[in-house]
């Protein structure tokens, strides 16, 4: 019979591999869930997988959506790495979009070349304050950070919905739960012409790259990554736990705060009460495929946008619900977990009696 046997040290091959095999098994159960569904394998695999990258404006929308993908795994690897795990970054990404909001209400159609940096830095700002909250509990109080930051995002998503359908919405906007239209300063200028893609795109991959080199380049990186593989090792040699609490969850507040700011100021154009699109918490598993690698992100963040606009595609095209994208999330994570356990164990074929 087959059982689990230990390895003496985890596989490095099967770190790398377990993403790649948790893929491929994802896109052999989505054929089995068309055939379940009554639709012809081969063409829901065409429409969900080959329809999002089939021209350049096809391809321009999935950078967009993996742009705050991108920006919200990032901070949230750096925080993973060191065991500090914040599930809130939906919440900061929405805190982010308001901040970012108040400083374009306020410049109004004031043509001013600060206003979009006064966004960045407000944007940045909402998110890491958000995050801060989390931080304060867990290092004041010692509250579990994962449960304060989930509970948070639903304050926020209250907090938006009071926001549009009150002080700040919309008098022209026929009742609709909105902000005004950003002014032309506020908003990020496009990369490619034609397209929808924005500024933020080229924001999100300079974040990659700091967080690359803030992980692999510099001392605090490496004392978070101490503390998060052996945080025996890390209070011996003297690394501050409450610091890396903090510095953990205002990063990834930062950068989901950044993600929120593009947001608003990239196709949205205002504040909405759907601001929340469920990128917080995807970028959850995003950072996890991506193995809380930077580069290994930035690829986790374009299959998991595929995901999103292939169930934009199969909603339109084979009249499923758009729902059939969180089922391939959801495989995606599950078919992930159970090869990660191969990293630790392999498989032994054992008699019985043995």
């Amino acid at each position: 019979m087959l059982e689990l046997e230990a390895r003496a040290e985890p596989s490095r091959l099967m770190a790398w591999a377990s993403p790649l095999l948790a893929v491929a098994l994802m896109l052999v159960g989505g054929l089995a869930v068309f055939a379940a569904l009554g639709k012809d394998p081969v063409e829901g695999f065409r429409v969900f997988f080959l329809n999002p990258v089939k021209d350049l404006y096809a391809l321009s929308e999935l950078l967009l959506k993996a742009t705050p993908l991108m920006l919200c795994a990032i901070g949230l690897a750096i925080g993973f790495r060191a065991n500090v795990w914040n599930i809130g970054a939906e919440g900061q990404f929405m805190l982010g979009a308001v901040a970012a909001t108040g400083v374009a209400l306020y410049f109004g159609d004031a043509e001013s070349a600060l206003v979009l940096p006064a966004m960045v830095l407000a944007g940045a700002a909402g998110g890491a304050a958000w995050a801060a909250i989390p931080a304060l509990l867990r290092t004041r109080f010692n509250a579990n950070e994962i449960l304060v930051s989930l509970m948070l995002v639903y304050v926020a998503q209250l907090f938006v919905s009071w926001l549009v359908f009150g002080p700040w919405k919309d008098p022209d906007g026929f009742n609709f739960p909105q902000t005004r239209m950003f002014a032309e300063a506020a908003t990020l200028p496009m990369v490619i012409e034609g397209t929808r893609l924005h500024f933020g795109f080229a924001i999100a991959l300079a974040a990659l790259v700091a967080g690359y080199a803030f992980m692999n380049r510099s001392h605090a990186g490496f004392r978070m990554r101490v503390a998060g593989e052996a945080a025996d090792a890390a209070r011996y040699a003297g690394f501050s736990a409450t610091r890396m609490i903090w510095v953990g969850l205002l990063l990834g507040g930062a950068a989901a705060g950044l993600a929120g700011m593009g947001e608003v100021a990239g196709p949205m154009g205002q504040l909405t009460d759907k601001v929340g699109s469920g990128y917080g918490f995807a970028a959850i598993i995003v950072a996890f495929v991506g193995r809380l690698n930077a580069f290994g992100i930035l690829l986790a963040s374009l299959l998991m946008a595929l995901l999103y606009i292939g169930g934009e595609q199969a909603q339109q095209y084979l009249n499923l619900p758009n729902s059939i994208s969180m089922v391939f999330q959801g495989m995606l994570l599950f078919f992930l977990l159970g090869a990660d356990v191969f990293i630790h164990y392999r498989l032994r074929l054992r008699r019985r009696g043995t």
